[in-house]
């Protein structure tokens, strides 16, 4: 079969999206297609001093800047808001992650937008959403996370709520953004005009606390952190092992906890009044995983595994990057690629996803300098000529990142 245009093939989206939440967005689009210009100031995305470093490089941004064109432009003064109205007029998206009212004031709100682009499909991601209260109080990811009740949710019993080691809810958010960015240009293919989304960060991540919602409305029920243990699906949780490590443990159908007691040597837990059905077996958590905590703490991890896999119980040891580096499986499927990085050589990243059969995304590049491809797009897309283009370097109204040598990159 030959190859196919990528989903987003021909569709042009400006980000004006900075750290984590807008910046996935626009890479999600980019990885499938999508002509994507990142705008960032003369001094880089704050993303750039986040994760770590290599010679002086961001790792994290040669990951969620990859595949897009880099663009500085000084948007607080209004030569550099000009060039980017001018950009959004040949844009079929944009993303923008300012506090709501930032933009309107630059004169680049979505009504202005739609003036010059009625096509035009505006991400917009923020804290709190566009409007109510809250709508003008910051809000990072980790913020929004706190007041969706979903970091009340994450941790042990009794200690205060833990969080991820990841900007979880900008992720959350990053997704739907894209999913929202999509579904828009699929209702312009039948009306003709654009959209705005609007993708609040604690709204999105408040939809993950699904199961809790009518159980509060209804029973007046208030989840609590569970640790390791999933409530109402047992047993579902991790379990110590002979050697000192863990192993997670899933088995709350009827049928895959029958083959889990039968490969623990009692069979006859399946049929015990206390556990012979789900919600049985969620009455009595405490005792089953009990039960479970006592035989795998006399096997070695990888004896366990090996007597869960062979019964067909799923379960898994917890990964560490160092563990899925080594694994199999990752590197049968090629779930780790080396993207090409002008400065690095390559660099590793995630593959994309989801893999789509016919026409699947792919990585071109890596994340590149700020500024590095502002004369190529504003020549291109603008028909700027050299000149202005020299006269807006100048004015430090834009930025075109020459490239540093390794040795000075400390």
């Amino acid at each position: 079969m030959p190859d196919l245009p990528s989903p987003l093939n021909g569709c042009r989206v400006l980000e004006l999206g900075s750290t984590v939440a807008g910046p996935f967005c626009g890479r999600l689009l980019a990885d499938f297609g999508a002509e994507v210009v990142k705008v960032e100031p003369a001094e880089g995305d704050p993303v750039r001093t986040m994760g770590k470093r290599y010679h002086g490089k961001s790792l994290y941004a040669a990951s969620i800047f990859r595949n897009k064109a880099l663009v500085s432009l000084d948007l607080r003064r209004a030569e550099g808001r000009e060039l980017a109205r001018e950009l959004a007029a040949r844009c079929d998206v944009l993303v923008e992650n300012f506090r709501p009212g930032r933009l309107e004031g630059w004169g680049l709100g979505y009504e202005d937008l739609k003036a010059v682009n009625p096509r035009l499909v505006m991400v917009r991601i923020s804290g709190f959403g566009q409007d109510g209260p809250y709508s003008q109080l910051p809000g990072y990811g980790v913020i929004g996370e706190a007041v969706s009740g979903l970091r009340h949710l994450t941790g042990e019993p009794g200690r205060p709520p833990a969080r991820v080691a990841v900007s979880m809810t900008d992720y959350i958010t990053g997704l739907y953004a894209a999913f929202g960015a999509v579904l828009a240009l699929y209702a312009r293919q039948a009306t003709g005009a654009g959209q705005y989304i609007d993708a609040a960060l604690y709204e999105c991540a408040f939809s993950f606390m699904e199961p809790w919602i009518p159980a509060y409305q209804k029973l007046g029920h208030v989840a609590d952190r569970t640790g390791s243990r999933l409530p109402e699906s047992t047993p579902n949780n991790l379990y110590p092992t002979g050697d000192g490590q863990f192993i997670h443990i899933t088995a709350m159908g009827d049928g895959v906890f029958g083959r889990l007691a039968a490969a623990m040597g009692q069979p006859g837990l399946a049929a015990d009044p206390r556990f012979s059905s789900a919600l049985a077996r969620g009455r009595h958590a405490d005792e089953l995983d009990d039960a479970i905590a006592r035989w795998t703490a006399g096997l070695p991890l990888g004896t366990l595994e090996a007597a869960l896999r062979k019964a067909g119980v799923p379960a898994a040891r917890i990964f560490t990057i160092a563990d899925i580096f080594a694994d199999p499986h990752y590197r049968a499927r090629r779930s780790i690629v080396e993207a090409p990085d002008d400065e690095l050589g390559t660099v590793a990243m995630a593959q994309v996803v989801p893999r789509l059969s016919a026409t699947p995304g792919r990585i071109r590049h890596s994340g590149r300098r700020v500024g590095q491809d502002t004369r190529r797009v504003l020549r291109e897309w603008l028909g700027c000529t050299r000149a202005r283009l020299d006269a807006l370097q100048a004015q430090g109204i834009i930025g075109c990142g020459a490239p540093q040598p390794l040795q000075e990159r400390a």
